[in-house]
């Protein structure tokens, strides 16, 4: 019997446990991949806590995966041993729910996500439906590809289906995790990119990574700042924080969204009636499909956006969890397995 090394979390608020299971074996419509890298993402909270529906436990975290397809179940289509492959938060769809039918495969009925519901990439293999798969270009490393399975492709996707249009300003509300790949992309699509963050650390690193403008938010009003510049087509919320999120949203020209992908259980304080002069409004965007994730990958490398990572070995996975959860990365932790 072949074994491989996993990190499992076996109940909820318990530690990440490396242990050795048994290296599963696809069936029909799934294949395996052999992990080389593997994202740290703040979803992985889900898996530590078991607060998201279908989590059981033992569960092995992980859904930003870089690897490489070493044996195939049957009827997988094209997809071949060899060919290297990412796995991000969307973990396939059915084809026959009426989502999917309809062409809507994110808000499949039937999907599940790597590492929440079912096993992850914290792991030196990882099964997975062949529907969940992006090819990984030649040139991207697996450590770069991994947090654009699940970052990349929620500020990217956001972006380019936007109705901002080469020349339009956007906005990226904060410079973190996800928005310093927002800014990346937002640049390189063409957009007058604006970062908006507290203080001014952050103000160098925005503007190599891309932004013509800089708002530090607690010495000027981002809306204020925003018209200022004519006012932003796309406020792209990274920040999580609902009180930054809606102190900004005035800064929208007319017709403007403000897009929020960082999440936050917190109720945003903006009057309804803010939004019928200029006909704007917000909007919640979801990551993306395996075929998103995969365009993501394709225009990273072919417009050089890497994201900014530290890696540390599988072994170190709670320790690399809890400098992520600590806000200690910058800005990506990544697991690599030596494989």
């Amino acid at each position: 019997m072949a074994t491989m090394r996993a990190v499992q979390i076996s109940e909820a608020g318990g530690p990440m446990q490396l242990v050795e299971r048994e290296v599963p074996v696809p069936g029909a419509r799934e294949v395996r991949v052999r992990v080389q890298a593997c994202g740290v993402c703040h979803s992985d909270v889900f898996a530590v806590t078991g607060g998201y529906p279908g989590v059981t436990f033992p569960i092995v975290p992980g859904h930003e995966i870089a690897g490489v397809i070493d044996e195939v179940g049957h009827d997988v289509g094209s997809w071949k041993v060899g060919q290297r492959v990412g796995v991000g938060w969307f973990g396939g769809n059915c084809g026959h729910c009426e989502p999917c039918r309809r062409g809507n495969f994110i808000a499949c009925q039937n999907t599940g996500i790597p590492g929440v519901t079912f096993d992850g990439g914290y792991a030196d293999h990882v099964v997975v439906p062949a529907t969940a798969l992006a090819l990984i270009p030649d040139d991207l490393s697996a450590e770069d590809a991994a947090p654009l399975l699940c970052a990349g492709v929620t500020t990217f996707n956001a972006l380019r289906r936007s109705d901002a249009r080469g020349g339009d300003t956007v906005a990226v509300l904060g410079v973190g995790g996800l928005g310093h790949l927002g800014i990346q992309f937002a640049r390189r699509l063409g957009f007058r990119t604006v970062a908006i963050a507290r203080g001014t650390a952050k103000e160098e690193l925005a503007r190599e990574l891309g932004a013509h403008h800089y708002i530090d938010s607690t010495q000027e009003d981002p809306s204020e700042a925003l018209q200022a510049l004519g006012g932003a087509t796309v406020i792209l919320a990274t920040a999580s924080n609902a009180d930054a999120q809606a102190a900004a949203v005035g800064g929208l020209a007319p017709n403007g969204r403000l897009i929020i992908v960082g999440a936050s259980m917190d109720p945003l304080g903006v009057p309804p009636a803010a939004f019928i002069g200029g006909s704007t409004g917000i909007v919640g965007h979801a990551s993306g499909t395996s075929q998103d994730s995969q365009d993501t990958l394709a225009f990273s490398e072919l417009a050089d956006v890497r994201p900014m990572i530290e890696t540390m070995p599988l072994e170190e996975a709670q320790a690399a969890y809890d400098k992520m959860m600590a806000g200690d990365a910058r800005f990506r932790m990544v697991l690599l397995t030596g494989s």
